[in-house]
Formats: C-alpha cells, structure tokens, sequence
C-alpha cells in the first residue's frame, strides 16, 4: 500500500447541502461516529457530511529520478592486455593515414567507435573484424608519438577502455601522449631489466622518483630520475618483459611517454595561487 495523506474536518455547524451540488468526484470518506464501531477496512461513499470525518486520498507516483550517469570512456590503467601486430600502415582513400592491427583478446565486445589505447595513444575503433582492427591517425598523433615508425609486422601494447567494474590494477592513463623519449641503455640484472630513457625537460619535471609513468602504454613505477642526464630509468620483471613490447625495443629507438596527471594538476593549482 502506496504512501496516503489525511485531512481532519471540524465544521461549527452541520451544512445543508442539496444532493444536486454535491461534488461527482469520488471521494472516500470514513465515518467515526462515537456509538458505531466500524471496520477500518471498510469505505462507504455518503452524501452528507458528518460533524467528525475523515478524508483519505492517494498520491499520485513522483517520477523516478533520472539518471545522469555517464560510461567512463578513453580511460585505461596501464596494463596490456595482449601485444597485437601491425598489418597495415598507410594512407586510406580519404586522405587520411590507418592502422589495422591484428588482435584477440581486444576484440571482444568491441564495437565501432570504441576506444583501443596503442601503444599508450588512445584511438577509435573505425572498423574491424574477428581477427583485426583498423583505426585513424591524425597528424597531430603522428607528430606527437613514436607511431610512424611502426611496421607493418610491428609488435604493439593494447588494452582497451576501463570500465565502471574494471580493476585498477596500474594508474590512471588518459592515452593522451604528452611526447616520446628515447631509450639510451638497458641492463640486465638476473632475470629483470633496467632501461633507461632519454626525454625533454618539459616532461622531466613531472617524472619523480617512485612515481607512475606510461612508457608505450604500459604502468611503470620511476625508480630514479638522472636531472642533468636528462633521463629516468625502471625496471621490468621477468613476467612483464613476456607482456609488453618496451624491452623488444633497442636503444635508440622510441617509446611513447604520459606523464601521471596529478602533477599537471598541482602545478596548474600552484600556478593560478601566484
């Protein structure tokens, strides 16, 4: 039984009313006379007020609230869920330039326009099958990142857009390459490997010691940052070096950097209190 709301009536005198203006609508009204003891289950509709009533009416249903939530989108944590291989690279019949890539794991559930970071660059599904997928390269991600000197053959990192019930197991990742560096040494120790980057100092300042970094695509932890060198290295486990594509990389050649975000966002709070 839904929600009710009660009016009491204590009228001075007992009005007359003709049967011919009394109200069509139905109302319900509840006698309590003192000398009638009646089942509160039971309603009657009567003609004349009584000196004592009760009236019940029913609310109408308050609308359901809408929702305003919005599936999170273009948002990874750094953790490769498999390396596909490039099977095409080059101009498409608009102008433009195309990336197929050949897949498994990234192509379920996929669907056009859904977002496929490579590499650590975020881009658009604009066509696939079950076994690849193709998507767009603006000039600006040419420029930006270490994606032109794919080839075809070419070995990438993918991991597709986080969902609300997905794990964090790196950090945030946006897929926004903030530039590249460029790999300068990499040094065995057992079974791990350390490599060292190369990059500009306007990406250096945002790189701490035991901080998040995406090289390719992949969550890093920085273990330590060389100032005057200009470079910051980090190591790979046995187990990661079999997942991601930076150690197949040699030295020399390039690998895409996105900074943790949260620095970029102290430093523009700082700056805006000055």
């Amino acid at each position: 039984m839904g929600a009710q709301s009660f009016s009491l009536t204590f009228p001075s005198k007992t009005p007359k009313i003709s049967p011919s203006k009394i109200p069509t609508a139905k109302l319900t009204i509840l006698n309590l006379l003192p000398y009638k003891l009646l089942n509160l289950n039971k309603f009657s509709t009567i003609s004349k007020p009584n000196p004592f009533s009760l009236t019940i009416t029913k609310p109408s249903k308050l609308p359901k609230p809408k929702s305003h939530f919005q599936p999170i989108r273009s948002l990874f944590t750094g953790i490769v869920e498999e390396m596909g291989k490039v099977q095409n690279l080059g101009d498409n019949k608009d102008g433009g330039v195309e990336l197929k890539i050949g897949a498994e794991t990234v192509l379920e559930g996929v669907n056009l326009g859904d977002s496929i970071a490579v590499n650590g660059t975020c881009l658009t599904v604009t066509d696939f099958t079950n076994q690849d997928f193709t998507v767009g390269l603006s000039p600006e991600t040419l420029r930006k990142t270490s994606l032109i000197e794919l080839k075809i053959g070419s070995l990438v990192n993918l991991e597709r857009a986080v969902q609300p019930i997905s794990r964090m197991g790196g950090h945030f990742v946006q897929g926004h390459v903030d530039g590249t560096g460029v790999i300068v040494e990499k040094v065995p120790e057992g079974d791990s490997l350390w490599i060292k980057v190369k990059t500009e100092k306007g990406l250096l300042k945002y790189i701490v010691p035991k901080g998040f970094i995406a090289v390719d695509g992949t969550s890093l932890t920085v273990v330590d940052v060389f100032e005057e060198e200009g470079c910051f290295n980090f190591m790979l486990v046995s187990y990661t070096q079999q997942k991601i594509v930076v150690p197949l990389k040699e030295v020399g050649q390039k690998v895409n950097l996105e900074v943790d975000i949260l620095g970029k966002y102290v430093e523009r709070l700082l700056s805006s209190r000055c």
